[in-house]
């Protein structure tokens, strides 16, 4: 029996080295990764919005009269000058209206001078003793009733000359005109539904309407910017060329979305930019220093946002990460990072928590 132990022995020996030789051929091999040292740069200060374009100005142009629209004289969607002929509306009640006007006009005219003649008669008939003061004073008072008379009358032919003057319809300022919303043909009047003609729209310069939230409106006032620059990303990803400015901004907080309403003024001599769009609004107020990381370099799993490090044991640790705005190719890291840090930005698929890797600066 002893002499079979004492044979097992070398063979048990000898199987246990082969096992620990395959456990340490089976070892993993690091991982190679890119690393960026993590360091403070400046970056623009901007808050971000969803913002609406609207005309600098826009106009309703409506009938001050009424009458029949007998003519158009624009195109739908041209661009019409201030003062440009719009619309007709029927002139011959209002030319008669005004021939009526001026007909009373001569009337009260030669009443008036009948009765300063009369008060010319009876003055002389009165210093004479001849008539009794009260008749010469009634002359006067009639006198001065023809004066009011004219008056009223030149009063009646300056409105129907006004109203005559409202058959013709014409642009209020420059701008884009709008559809017609009365056909020729229609009866329009005043104070109706069918008062209402088309719009002009002034679309040079251009207002852009949008939001900040509470924080982002303190931080834009505490700013040391004095004039912040306002820039559009339109509807396809792609930069605006022309830069605004901010010319309102509220004195109140909605107090159900908690956000204050801010606007800014865009030149667009183009045209590039039409009322109604809806456009992404950056306020770019400034500059602070940030750590900035690649897109590449960021993670998410069910707990947020995290990048991988390389710690000082080369091995790879996970780092829970805070991310702000979006600059260039990478986002700004508000918490999370300190300067220094090795930053993987490859290869993060393959990394686990302790995991070897061979890292190399990122060039």
């Amino acid at each position: 029996m002893t002499r079979y132990l004492i044979l097992m022995l070398p063979l048990a020996l000898g199987a246990c080295g082969k096992g620990d030789a395959r456990n340490e051929s089976s070892t993993p091999p690091p991982v190679p990764v890119t690393v960026l040292r993590a360091e403070p740069r400046p970056v623009p200060i901007d808050f971000e919005a969803v913002g609406r374009t609207e005309g600098s100005r826009e106009v309703q142009v409506r009938a001050r009269v009424s009458g029949i629209l007998e003519q158009q004289f624009y195109t739908e969607g041209d661009y019409v000058k201030a003062g440009a002929r719009l619309y007709r509306i029927e002139r011959a009640p209002y030319e008669i209206e005004l021939a009526q006007a001026r007909a009373a006009l001569a009337q009260e005219r030669a009443k008036r001078e009948l009765a300063l003649q009369e008060v010319d008669r009876l003055k002389r008939l009165a210093d004479r003793r001849a008539i009794s003061q009260r008749e010469a004073d009634q002359a006067i008072s009639g006198a001065k009733q023809s004066d009011a008379s004219v008056e009223m009358a030149e009063a009646r032919v300056r409105q129907a000359e006004l109203n005559l003057s409202y058959t013709a319809v014409d642009a209020p300022i420059a701008g884009i005109s709008g559809r017609t919303l009365q056909s020729v043909g229609t009866l329009v009047t005043p104070g109706a539904d069918s008062s209402l003609l088309t719009t002009i729209t002034r679309a040079d310069p251009l207002w852009v309407r949008f939001a900040l939230s509470e924080r982002e409106f303190a931080a834009l006032r505490s700013s040391e910017a004095r004039a912040p620059e306002v820039k559009l990303e339109l509807a396809d990803g792609r930069p605006h060329p022309v830069t605004g400015r901010l010319n309102f901004s509220g004195s109140t907080v909605d107090a159900s979305l908690g956000t204050v309403q801010m606007r800014a003024e865009f030149q667009n001599a183009k045209l590039q930019l039409l009322p109604g769009q809806y456009v992404k609004v950056h306020v770019v107020s400034g500059t602070r220093d940030a750590i900035v990381v690649p897109q590449t370099a960021l993670a998410q799993n069910e707990g947020g946002r995290f990048v991988w490090l390389v710690g000082p044991d080369g091995k790879a640790v996970q780092r829970p990460v805070t991310v702000g705005q979006w600059v260039g190719n990478g986002w700004v890291v508000n918490e999370g990072l300190k300067s220094g840090d090795a930053v993987i930005v490859d290869n993060l698929i393959r990394l686990r928590p302790g995991s070897a890797v061979q890292a190399k600066a990122k060039g």
